[in-house]
């Protein structure tokens, strides 16, 4: 059973060999998942690959065909484990006549030791829209406004489905900064997104996913050291198509002069671009990020950012 100790390592829910179909299509294929206290987990998959099933069943929305589901040790129906988390999910429907402010005491009085809600609107920094109609927030508002409702209860354990899509950059990094803080505290967090990056900023582990199965999990470092390719970057007149086109390489971008190539070979293709621009300059050679290993993992094109 999940241990709902203090410890560190304790685990606050998990799946084991969760299996869930509808009809011919197989979502789930004997997933094993678990989750941490005071980690922020990252659970990453192209469109399809069981991630929003795996956080239905996680929360109790839907039952699986065959496996367990555990949240704080009991049963995700049990309204006292309910109560540990907070949701923010990708489809949303809110009283649109309703404040953001009246949202959140709405929301708040479901949890047993809520923050106040001076707290939580401090906390998902809404301020300047908690007195509008949640009928009159711009796209980005209203995902804000959501964050402030899956907080608001002081939750043990967090699940923020796409939170930041929508969001500009400075809502983002804030977003991202109060994230940080949260775990700090002791809040787990279960994060899905299609921003590799922001699995890379924000993640203590990361939980990849396809078809149905994990196919790996670690840090984000351990992530990085399954990928064979290197990422090299470079200012040269070379031309894109042609270094496109050499052996090994698997993506490449230009942004003026500056060249990123993802390859397999980084020694070899070094040696073709020393070779072919004898005025090559600005030559960095680094282990390629966690868009590339979660592209080598799930087989998916390298160059798409966000993933899909």
């Amino acid at each position: 059973m999940a241990d709902g100790s203090g410890r560190a390592d304790a685990v606050l829910a998990r799946l084991a060999g969760a299996r869930k179909s509808y009809g011919a299509v197989t979502a789930l294929d004997g997933l094993d998942l678990e989750i941490r206290r005071g980690e922020l987990l990252a659970v990453l998959g192209p469109n399809g690959a069981g991630k929003t099933t795996a956080i239905a069943l996680l929360l109790g929305l839907q039952r699986p065909d065959a496996g367990t589901v555990e949240l704080f040790g009991r049963s995700p129906l049990d309204l006292a484990a309910r109560r540990g988390v907070g949701v923010m999910m990708q489809e949303v429907a809110l009283p649109d006549a309703l404040r953001v402010r009246d949202l959140i005491a709405m929301t708040r009085a479901y949890y047993p030791d809520p923050l106040s809600q001076a707290e939580a609107i401090a906390l998902a920094g809404v301020e300047k829209i908690a007195g509008r109609p949640y009928a009159k927030l711009s796209g980005g508002q209203k995902r804000q406004a959501q964050f402030a409702l899956a907080v608001c209860g002081r939750p043990q354990l967090l699940f923020l489905d796409e939170p930041t899509t929508g969001l500009d950059l400075t809502a983002r990094e804030t977003m991202w900064a109060t994230l940080r803080n949260l775990v700090a505290g002791g809040t787990s967090i279960v994060l899905t997104t299609h921003y590799i990056e922001e699995a890379e900023a924000l993640a203590d582990r990361v939980f990849v996913m396809a078809k149905g199965r994990r196919i790996a999990e670690g840090t984000v470092a351990e992530m990085r050291a399954v990928v064979a390719r290197k990422r090299i970057d470079c200012t040269t007149a070379l031309d894109l198509a042609a270094i496109e086109a050499w052996p090994a390489v698997t993506a490449v971008s230009r942004a003026g002069d500056q060249l990123s190539i993802t390859t397999a070979d980084a020694e070899g293709v070094v040696r073709r671009l020393l070779a072919g621009d004898p005025k090559l300059r600005d030559l960095e050679v680094r282990r390629a990020g966690l868009s590339e290993a979660f592209a080598e993992l799930t087989q998916e094109p390298a160059a798409k950012d966000p993933v899909q």
